[in-house]
């Protein structure tokens, strides 16, 4: 069964390709895949390798956690399953800041 594992600290000038050929060295890759700004196509730094098999994803994690690739030193786990909570924390208060209050007849300026 295939594992993903998550990549932290990439470089920005790392590649989707790259990452793939150098997660080969611990096995099999499914999918290598560096995330990306969706406005300006810049990495944001992590990315996700998914291998063939729990043994290579932790033989990957034992082996190349702390390593250099492209001039950083990266840092390889397990991915943790993605939440449901979105990416607003405020999303069930109806708004940016909920509500703040009249204030009466008096203003602050």
């Amino acid at each position: 069964m295939a594992q993903k594992l998550f990549v932290g600290g990439l470089s920005f000038n790392t590649t989707s390709d790259g990452l793939r050929d150098f997660f080969a060295q611990s096995g099999t890759v499914v999918s290598a895949t560096v995330v990306t700004d969706q406005f300006s196509g810049r990495s944001k730094g992590f990315g996700f390798v998914e291998m063939e098999s729990n043994e290579q994803a932790q033989n990957a994690v034992a082996h190349l956690n702390g390593r250099d690739l492209d001039g950083r030193s990266i840092k390889v786990e397990v991915a943790r399953p993605k939440t449901d909570g979105g990416g607003r924390r405020d999303a069930g208060r109806g708004g940016y800041g909920g509500n703040r209050g009249g204030g009466g007849g008096r203003g602050r300026w």
